[in-house]
């Protein structure tokens, strides 16, 4: 008997290990994988970017002309895992598009806030702090390059 309870503690830690290593965490940390930081500018999204490839510094990939990113809202760049919002006019900020809950890409900008789909967390556009939980972080801000009428990464 003592050999099967062996067992099942064995098996039953095992399924625990198993489903906690499945499972983000919001109990501190940098907010997730290494993998928070802005895009890399080898690859330009012509759909997205109706300008050049780069920046006129060429410090980054040109994201999108200010008059994409709406007033009081804004825009999510899944591939460069970036949203870039827009306050007030003339205001831009950007922060990682990782929520900080469990890593989900957040996939829009609406009412004010940013969104991640995965378990309904929501984010201020001003500022990327939590509106809404599970997560308890706010969206790490992201380094962007206004320049004319460009956003481009920094």
């Amino acid at each position: 008997m003592t050999s099967h309870s062996t067992s099942r503690r064995t098996v039953l830690f095992a399924a625990a290990a198993l489903t906690t290593a499945g499972c983000g965490s919001d109990g501190g940390g940098d907010g997730g994988d290494g993998g928070t930081t802005a895009g890399t500018p080898e690859a330009p999204d012509a759909p997205e970017t109706p300008g050049a490839p780069d920046s006129p510094e060429g410090d980054g990939e040109v994201l999108a002309r200010t008059s994409e990113i709406p007033v009081g809202g804004g825009t999510v760049f899944a591939e460069e895992k970036v949203v870039v919002t827009q306050p007030t006019a003339g205001e831009f900020k950007a922060f990682s598009a990782v929520c900080t809950h469990q890593g989900c890409l957040v996939n829009k900008v609406a009412d004010g806030t940013v969104d991640c789909p995965c378990h309904g967390s929501r984010f201020r556009v001003a500022d990327g702090s939590v509106v809404t939980g599970p997560a308890t972080r706010p969206l790490p801000a992201e380094q962007i390059i206004v320049s004319g009428e460009t956003i481009s990464l920094a």
